[in-house]
């Protein structure tokens, strides 16, 4: 795990979404173990085979995670934001319940496993 984005998911000032952070990241290790991470463009990275494939950033009132390569995802209507076929959006809120299992086959198919 890259320390830029340890300090990245240190640095956020709401508790809420610093625990969603460090969920997703993990997430994201439990599910494409040769991932590679990097700070870029102020954000968290998540690179497969040197190519982007997901990044995951914070506003004042989401956390928002972003799978690239994800053209062929079949999400129930809702849990993406509209937007690219190719990247897909999901910006998750304060209290909101997320299903991360479902998540998960979702970074699975997207990083190509």
């Amino acid at each position: 795990m890259n320390e830029q984005v340890s300090d990245y998911i240190a640095k956020i000032k709401l508790d809420w979404q610093a625990e969603i952070c460090t969920t997703l990241r993990q997430l994201v290790h439990t599910n494409v173990p040769d991932v590679t991470e990097r700070l870029q463009y102020g954000k968290p990275h998540f690179l497969k085979n040197g190519k982007y494939a997901f990044v995951l950033g914070t506003a004042k009132e989401w956390v928002s995670f972003t799978l690239f390569n994800a053209g062929s995802l079949e999400a129930p209507d809702g849990f993406f934001e509209a937007g690219d076929p190719e990247r897909k959006t999901i910006k998750i809120r304060k209290g909101q319940t997320v299903d991360y299992d479902l998540l998960a086959g979702f970074i699975q198919q997207a990083a190509g496993k």
